[in-house]
């Protein structure tokens, strides 16, 4: 009942947006700019959403955020001390639908890849798979400095428990 009272409250909100009564894109959206299909998506069924214990040794932390829009956006990746993967990451954003697609798209990519190679996802391919506007960019640019700030957060973490090898991957990506 409440949820139902809810949409009829927003839905000439959505319609401004580019979005119908029912939330779906349609005649009501007719010169408005909608969102690309794959924002909606990952807006209304976010990907990977928690928090992840930061006090954990295997647990990196990156919390970023835009002063100019306010969107603040926390990623957390849990990496598997043996094989150097990112075995579960998960975010937590305030901020606009894109800003929370954007991160929980990042979440879905960094799962089961190393660490070397999740700092070479660029904001660029996160903007391009949703189709993000270019007013919108910066929610992509927190996704990628989010990635960055959490392996950074991980590797801080080994070197501090002597556990560091010899050359970290944030390292080698900025010697590359």
């Amino acid at each position: 009942m409440l949820r139902a009272g809810g949409r009829r409250l927003l839905a000439p909100g959505l319609r401004r947006l580019g979005f119908g009564a029912a939330g779906e894109a349609g005649p009501a959206a007719a010169g408005a700019r909608a969102y690309h299909e794959r924002v909606v998506d990952h807006y209304n069924n976010p990907r990977n959403v928690g928090s992840f214990d930061k006090d954990d040794p295997n647990v990196g932390t990156g919390l970023v955020g835009a002063p100019a829009c306010g969107d603040v956006m926390k990623m957390q990746i849990r990496v598997d001390e043996d094989s150097g993967k990112i075995v579960d990451a998960c975010f937590k954003t305030f901020g606009c639908g894109s800003a929370i697609a954007s991160s929980s798209v990042a979440t879905e990519w960094v799962k089961g890849k190393p660490m070397d190679e999740v700092l070479t996802i660029k904001n660029t391919e996160i903007a391009k798979h949703l189709s993000l506007p270019p007013v919108k960019l910066h929610c992509s640019m927190l996704a990628e400095d989010a990635i960055k700030a959490a392996v950074k957060d991980y590797e801080a973490k080994k070197a501090k428990m002597g556990q560091k090898g010899e050359d970290s991957p944030s390292e080698k990506a900025a010697e590359a």
